[in-house]
C-alpha cells in the first residue's frame, strides 16, 4: 500500500519513482528502536527508526523499521526504492535537516562522515588536486576549516610538482614544507557538517536548501564521482 504526502516528502510502502533522496546506501547516525518522542512528526514518536546519512551525496533521512530490527551506529544500510517493504525498511522519510537530527546523531556526525570519505579516498583526492578559485580572492579548498593562504599556497605548489596520491601523502608533504594539517578526512567532513547546518554563501558537497536562493552550489560531488 503507497501512502504519500507530498507536502512533508513521507513514503510508505511503495517506492516513489522520482525520489529527492539520490542515495541508495546509508550509513546509520542513531537507532531510537521506540522511537523519537521529540519528532515533530507525530508518525514517528512511536516507531523504531533509525536516523542516517547517504553514503554518496550524504542526504540526512530517516528510516522506519519493523519492531525488533536492530542497527548499530556507522553500519550500511541498502535503502533503494525498489527494496522499501521487502526487508527490513518499512519506509522511509526525507529529506530531514541538521535541526532534525537527535542529539546522538549530531554527536556521530563528524565520525561517520570521516568514516566515508576515508573508504572513499580515491574520490576526494580528486577534490584536493583539481579544486579550482571560486573568485580571485577565494580558492574553494579555503573553504576547508584550517586551511588558510599560507597553507593553500602550499598545497598549490605541491600538487603542481605531483598530484596527491592519498590523504597521508598530502599530510607528509605538507609537513615537509612546514605546514601542519591532520586528518584529511575529519577536516572535509566538518565541512560538510557546516554546510548541513546551512547558511553558507558557497556549497561544496551539499545541496544548499531552496531558501537559499542566493547560495552559490558548486557540485564537487557530480564531479569527483564523474569517471
Amino acid at each position: 500500500m503507497s501512502n504519500e504526502r507530498e507536502g512533508d516528502r513521507y513514503f510508505y510502502g511503495e517506492a516513489k519513482k522520482k525520489r529527492e533522496i539520490p542515495d541508495d546506501v546509508a550509513v546509520v547516525l542513531d537507532f531510537l528502536p521506540h522511537g523519537n518522542p521529540f519528532d515533530k512528526h507525530v508518525e514517528h514518536r512511536r516507531v523504531p527508526l533509525a536516523q542516517v546519512v547517504g553514503y554518496k551525496y550524504f542526504t540526512l533521512f530517516e528510516l522506519v523499521v519493523p519492531e525488533g530490527e536492530n542497527f548499530e551506529v556507522g553500519e550500511k544500510i541498502y535503502a533503494g526504492p525498489d527494496y522499501v517493504g521487502k526487508g527490513p525498511i518499512k519506509s522511509i522519510f526525507g529529506p530531514i535537516s541538521y535541526e532534525d537530527l537527535t542529539t546522538v546523531a549530531k554527536e556521530n556526525l563528524v565520525s561517520v562522515l570521516s568514516q566515508i570519505i576515508k573508504e572513499n579516498e580515491k574520490y576526494f583526492l580528486k577534490f584536493f588536486n583539481n579544486a579550482g578559485s571560486i573568485t580571485l580572492r577565494m580558492h574553494m579548498l579555503e573553504l576547508l576549516p584550517g586551511i588558510g593562504k599560507r597553507t593553500l599556497n602550499v598545497m598549490l605548489d605541491e600538487r603542481k610538482r605531483k598530484p596527491f596520491e592519498s590523504f597521508e601523502d598530502i599530510v607528509q608533504r605538507l609537513t615537509i614544507r612546514g605546514v601542519k594539517i591532520h586528518n584529511i578526512e575529519k577536516v572535509i567532513a566538518e565541512r560538510i557538517v557546516k554546510e548541513l547546518i546551512g547558511g553558507e554563501r558557497y556549497y561544496l558537497f551539499i545541496r544548499p536548501s531552496p531558501n537559499e536562493s542566493q547560495a552559490v552550489y558548486l557540485r564537487i560531488l557530480d564531479e569527483i564521482y564523474r569517471e
